[in-house]
């Protein structure tokens, strides 16, 4: 089976060519957890097959590294264009990707016929009500409290198709110092989610900035994390904490983040890189 290893900011992924490789259905989980080892297999935070799709120019089927299927990766789905246009599937530079059943809209910035960046509609943002759990549009008025590991932090549910935790650091939290190994699992698992939950933890550095460390259901801490950028800055937004187009500091790199609310869409515009190519 032939494979490309490519990344979004450090958040790396193997992905497959669907319109040539055919696997059984009941085999992809457990490929995924296979090849996603980084000491016996490829490496990488899931596997992604780029495969026909009846509603859009492609579909992305996602696999977590733990075998799990996700719904949405932004980082994952940036790096669907630069593969679709640089192995010749497309000769578009405007395309749709369908993930999970929900379609995509992708415009991809080239330079001398490769794709140096490319900028995602991530579609609008759903925020929790806390008295009855329902997803809406409207953006709460107060933070959650949520406990783990026997502290309490001030949280904001974000859903960008797929569901997100997003925690305000106070203003002297040194992010790098947080053991997110041992406060993740916290999260992840909390009896409030019972399909597990993506928290990102973020630092305000300025208005038009933040920083943020990311905790991935079935994957761990992953060095970025596209749909947690979009839930981070949304959040932010409705906090009054950010601007409407904030930059977003990750461990892998930077990506660019846009809400506008008059359009109650959200945009995503980050790198996507290859890493290598093989064959196993």
């Amino acid at each position: 089976m032939k494979f490309i290893k490519m990344h979004g900011c450090g958040n790396d992924y193997i992905y497959i060519n669907g319109f040539e490789e055919k696997i059984p259905q009941e085999e992809k989980p457990k490929l995924a957890v296979r090849l996603s080892d980084r000491h016996f297999g490829i490496g990488s935070d899931g596997m992604i097959f780029i495969n026909p799709s009846l509603t859009a120019d492609f579909e992305m089927e996602m696999y977590n590294a733990d075998g799990s299927r996700a719904e949405m990766c932004g980082n994952g789905i940036r790096c669907v264009g630069k593969y679709v246009y640089e192995e010749g599937l497309t000769d578009k530079t405007v395309i749709t990707v369908e993930s999970y059943g929900k379609i995509k809209h992708l415009e991809l910035f080239t330079d001398s016929g490769r794709v140096a960046s490319v900028k995602v509609d991530m579609g609008s943002p759903l925020f929790r009500t806390a008295d009855t759990g329902q997803l809406t549009q409207d953006p709460p008025a107060a933070y959650e409290t949520i406990v783990a590991d026997g502290k309490a932090y001030p949280m904001t549910y974000v859903s960008m198709g797929n569901p997100h935790a997003v925690i305000v650091m106070p203003e002297a939290t040194d992010l790098e110092r947080l053991d997110l190994e041992r406060l993740g699992p916290f999260f992840e698992n909390h009896e409030w989610f019972p399909d597990r939950i993506n928290t990102e933890f973020i630092k305000i550095l300025d208005r038009r900035t933040i920083s943020m460390r990311v905790w991935e259901r079935g994957s761990g801490e992953t060095l970025a994390c596209g749909t947690g950028c979009c839930a981070a800055v949304a959040a932010g937004v409705v906090h009054g904490l950010t601007e409407e187009k904030v930059t977003v500091r990750l461990k892998g790199g930077e990506v660019t983040v846009r809400w506008s609310r008059e359009e109650a869409r959200l945009t995503l515009t980050g790198p996507a890189m290859t890493v290598f190519r093989g064959e196993i």
